[in-house]
């Protein structure tokens, strides 16, 4: 009786959580804009602390 229930609802469970994780995983605007402003940042400052160490090697 339990193995019939359990693969009828399993899956259906399974659904119904992941529907909801990715409603509520979801970014602002604001969140984005601040995220994508962060990583552009951060790749700027990497790139500028390459070069400084390829003038320093060469």
């Amino acid at each position: 009786m339990e193995w019939p229930l359990m693969t009828v609802l399993g899956p259906i469970l399974f659904a119904v959580i992941v529907l909801w994780v990715m409603a509520h995983n979801r970014q602002t605007k604001a969140e984005k804009r601040r995220t994508e402003e962060a990583t552009r940042k951060r790749r700027a400052e990497e790139e500028a602390d390459q070069k400084a160490q390829e003038r320093e090697a060469g």
